[in-house]
Order: C-alpha cells, then structure tokens, then sequence
C-alpha cells in the first residue's frame, strides 16, 4: 500500500509541476507579447500564449487546461478591468486553444506538420477558426464593462483575432519542429553555413523592408521559399517566428510601410504580410517534405519489387536446368 501511495503521490506531484510549467510559460510569453499592444495595453498583434497553450494541448492532452486556465488569469488579472471581465476573458483564452486543439483531433492532425493537410488544417481550423472565441468573447466582455467603446469593437476584434491566430501560425510550427529536431551529426560545414545565411538573410532583410518606405516586403518570401525546400519545417519555421517579429515590431512603432495609418489599415498591412510568410513557409515546407516521403518509399517499392524479380528469376532458372539423372539401359528382351 505504501508503494502504491507514493506512486500516487509521484505521479501527481509530476503532474502538478507540469501544470505550473504551463501556467509559467503561458504568463511569461503573454509578457513578451504585451510588449507590441496596441489597443487598451492589453491586445497585441501577436499572442504567442495561444500557440503554447495548443502544442502543450497537442502533447499531453485536455488535462493540461488548468495550466492553461491559470496562466490566462494570472496575466488578466493585472490588466483588470474587473474580476468578472477578467474570469470570463480568461476563459475565452481557454476555450479557443481547447476548441482549435479538438477541431484538429476531429481531423487526425500529426505533430509532424509533414502532410499538406496536416498544414491547412493548422491554419483554417487551428488559428482561423479556433480564435474566433477568444476574440469574439474578449472584446465583447470589454464593451460590456465599459472599458472598450462600442465603435470601437470590431477595430480591436480584428486586432485580438489575428494576433492570437498569428500566435498559432508563428509559435506552434516552430515548437513542433523545435520537439521533432535532432542535432545533425556528419553535417557538411557548408550545410551550417548556409544554415546560418538563411536565418542572418532572413533577419536583415527583413528588418530593412520593414524600415523603407519603399514597399518591398515581398523580399523576404524567397527566404522563405529557400527555408523551405532545403530545410522544410526545421528550417521554415525559424524563419517565420524572426520575420514576423521584426514585422511586428516595426508595425508597433509605426515605421516603414506602417506609417501614417490608422490601427485599422496598419493591422491589414502587417497581418497580411504575417500571414504570408506564415502561409508560404508552412504549406511549402509540408508539400516539399510529403513529396520527399513519396519519394523515398517509390524507392523503397522499387528496391523491393527488384528483389523479388531477382529471386524469381533464380527460381525459373533452377527449374529449367537439365537433369544430370543418367538414364537406365532397357534389359527387357
């Protein structure tokens, strides 16, 4: 009994670790995200909590949703305005991970994001879809309460709805090829240098079409492209999480192609350039890896139906070798 107890006890003292872990990663990525708001010091472009909350969903299933719950409170509760909005915001960040999480698992979604379906359904039913609630109940707890205008709603709705489903398309591909990457051993030097130019490429350019006020953002995509078919996910999904950073933050400040518009026109500007890069380098990456699946496994049939042939041609020509029986002499007279 003793042995049991403390079995017990183990296995929920590792649960209650694990919990508070996501409760902490969820309260501390809220922080880095409330570092870009934009409306009410309170909604962002970009809520990297929401793609945590639904890989550690993804991972260890519906029972992490206190952590998830707790981490939600812990960051609202600061930001106030009452503890009534506050609960039922709160909940809205809890429902929108687990809503995206069961709408994936409705579809046989693979952590491996190595299937074209696996991507679009990521994007349409984990990000798109399943932030809808967060957003939808967010802004209209704040109108409610009276900290929020009427007018408005739809300006911070459109705000708190894609940046938690950028938050999905940034951080949860980038997690999940963060779980899935093994340290390349043998790896030729130039492979790490071309490795490192992507990621600094990625980086500067970036960084100076978001800075011009020449409209050039469409230079960062074949980084992107380049990310993706020669390092699929491990490599596309870095990429995205720098560019849409960089993007993020110079949409913040109000520079570059993000000057001199107004909240609604900046957000169109900088989430449709997010969503590209998040779009381009996630579908590309899954169809070049699904591609090279196929590949290998025609190779693989390949492979195996040659043997076979072989060893039927050796059979045929064992049964077709002459018998070196001699022949008996007739002695019937």
């Amino acid at each position: 009994m003793d042995v049991a107890r403390r079995e017990r006890l183990r296995r929920y003292t590792a649960e209650g670790l694990r919990l508070a872990a996501v409760a902490a990663a969820y309260y501390v990525s809220a922080k880095i995200g409330l570092q870009q708001q934009l409306v009410r010091g309170q909604v962002t472009p970009f809520w990297p909590p929401t793609g945590i909350a639904l890989v550690v969903l993804m991972l260890w299933g519906l029972r992490m949703w206190p952590g998830i719950a707790l981490g939600a409170f812990l960051v609202n509760v600061m930001l106030g305005p009452s503890i009534l909005p506050v609960l039922a915001i709160a909940a809205g960040n809890t429902l929108a991970p687990i809503c995206a999480y069961l709408l994936l698992r409705r579809v046989g979604f693979r952590t491996e994001l190595d299937r074209l379906q696996d991507a679009l359904a990521l994007v349409f039913l984990g990000a798109l879809s399943g932030m809808l609630i967060s957003a939808t109940l967010g802004t209209g707890v704040l109108v409610a309460s009276g900290a929020l205008k009427a007018q408005d709603f739809w300006p911070t709705w459109s705000v708190w709805w894609t940046g938690d489903a950028m938050g999905v398309l940034v951080i949860a591909p980038f997690l999940l090829a963060l779980r899935g990457a093994r340290w390349p051993r043998g790896a030729p030097v130039l492979r790490w240098a071309e490795a490192v130019a992507l990621l600094g490429g990625t980086a500067a350019v970036t960084a100076a079409v978001t800075h011009s006020s020449i409209e050039l953002l469409f230079l960062v995509v074949p980084f992107l492209i380049w990310a993706a078919f020669r390092f699929q996910l491990a490599g596309a999904a870095p990429c995205v999480l720098i560019a849409s950073v960089i993007a993020i933050d110079a949409g913040a400040v109000g520079s570059g192609p993000f000057s001199g518009h107004d909240l609604l026109a900046k957000m169109v500007i900088l989430q449709a350039f997010n969503g590209t890069v998040s779009l381009t380098a996630l579908l590309l990456s899954a169809i070049v890896t699904e591609r090279n699946r196929t590949l290998r496994e025609i190779e693989e049939a390949c492979e195996r139906l040659t043997e076979a042939l072989s060893r039927l041609a050796s059979d045929e020509t064992l049964h077709q070798w002459p018998s070196s029986r001699p022949k008996g002499r007739d002695h019937r007279t």
